[in-house]
């Protein structure tokens, strides 16, 4: 309380619940995992739900719908399923269509959802992330619970606090930052994904790793070879473990809602974001952060911040997982080249405000932020990539 006696503070402290929950076939009759978390907000009521679904899903798993219908209708006496699961597109597209957005608005409206309600979103990344934001805004925020499909989103970006849509040709320029109610992870859905797929959320495992966790990089280095084909143990242990790493970061890194610029999480990103707006999409995000973590680590061995043979070992084990560190980039239209890549740097700023700030590291889990970076040696590192990889 200040000793002014015309301003009075009450600063309160709140509290929020993180929940991220393995499991496997999440719609079989018998598993309660996801009934488990649809609590109704009043003894002896139902809870009511309405379903959204990535439509790239029917074709490894064409009885979804029909599957998803039977499990809610197995549990009439607690839960409610409100219409049909509404199916959308997949991929980043359906973030830079604002139709898909006021079409889940729409849905929710004629469900008559309310904030004692849940949105419950199954799909990859992009559609998590605009289906969260539909549920954020509508009736000022209903209860959002994820069911990641993908290696990212099961191990990184389907884990956090922020939704969000694309405008202005920018990334997540539109979004909000929401306490999903929960967040499960049905394994079985990764071992259906497409090789391409399958690989992008090794990429992200491997940045936690190196901004956070020396011992999780060496996990990952001595089993690289099994990563690569996809073996079930490993792979499933890298995944959970990004899991757990960044939802540590964000319940412990003092930051969830990232007031302030710093993004240790965002290493190599600047450069992805990027490169993912100028191929118009049709580079992945994992594709694009595997080239965006290479010109970060080509840019720090040139500036001395990180030895020459620990920069070479993680270039050499990002390929090793199958990455291609030059490639994507020739899918840039041909109007764009360096310079467009240098002014990510521009806009990774003013998404973020105030002054830049670049996660960089010195070794694996010795990270440290940069606030500026030399234009003449990122350009120069854009063409050692290009030299060593095009």
């Amino acid at each position: 309380m200040s000793d002014r006696p015309d301003l009075v503070s009450f600063p309160i402290t709140l509290r929020y619940e993180h929940r991220v929950i393995f499991t496997r076939n999440v719609f079989a009759p018998d598993n309660d995992a996801l009934a488990d978390v649809l609590t109704p907000r009043e003894p002896g009521g139902k809870a009511r739900a309405l379903v959204f679904w990535d439509a790239g899903l029917a074709q490894a798993f064409p009885g979804l719908p029909a599957q998803l219908k039977a499990w809610f209708a197995g549990r009439a006496d607690r839960l409610a399923l409100e219409g049909e699961p509404v199916a959308l597109p997949g991929g980043e597209t359906v973030k830079n269509d604002f139709h898909q957005l006021e079409r889940v608005w729409s849905e929710i409206n004629t469900a008559k959802l309310c904030r004692h309600s849940f949105v419950i979103a199954i799909g990859g990344g992009a559609v998590l992330d605009m289906v969260g934001f539909g549920a954020a805004t509508a009736h000022r925020g209903i209860p959002i619970v994820r069911l990641p499909t993908t290696s990212l989103s099961q191990g990184d970006g389907g884990l956090g606090v922020k939704n969000g849509v694309n405008y202005f040709t920018k990334k997540n320029w539109l979004g909000s930052f929401v306490v999903p109610h929960a967040v499960v992870n049905d394994l079985s859905f990764l071992h259906a994904l497409p090789p391409r797929d399958r690989r992008a959320g090794l990429i992200e495992a491997l940045k936690v790793a190196l901004v956070r966790d020396a011992a999780f990089f060496e996990f990952i280095a001595a089993r690289v070879d099994a990563l690569a084909t996809f073996e079930p143990e490993a792979y499933e242990a890298v995944i959970r473990e990004s899991a757990r790493q960044h939802m540590e970061h964000i319940a412990a890194g003092g930051d969830p809602f990232e007031r302030g610029s710093a993004r240790p999480l965002d290493f190599g990103h600047w450069a992805a974001h990027k490169l993912e707006q100028l191929s118009e999409f049709r580079v992945s995000h994992g594709e694009a952060v595997a080239v965006g973590m290479a010109i970060d680590l080509i840019y720090a061995r040139r500036i001395g911040l990180l030895a020459e043979p620990a920069a070479e070992r993680i270039l050499g084990i990002i390929q090793r997982l199958g990455f291609e560190l030059f490639a994507p980039i020739k899918q840039i239209r041909a109007a764009s080249g360096r310079q467009d890549m240098l002014d990510g740097l521009e806009e990774f700023r003013e998404h973020l405000g105030g002054r830049l700030s670049i996660p960089m590291i010195r070794a694996p889990g010795d990270r440290l932020e940069v606030h500026e970076m030399d234009g003449p040696v990122v350009k120069a590192a854009f063409e050692e990539l290009r030299m060593r990889y095009g």
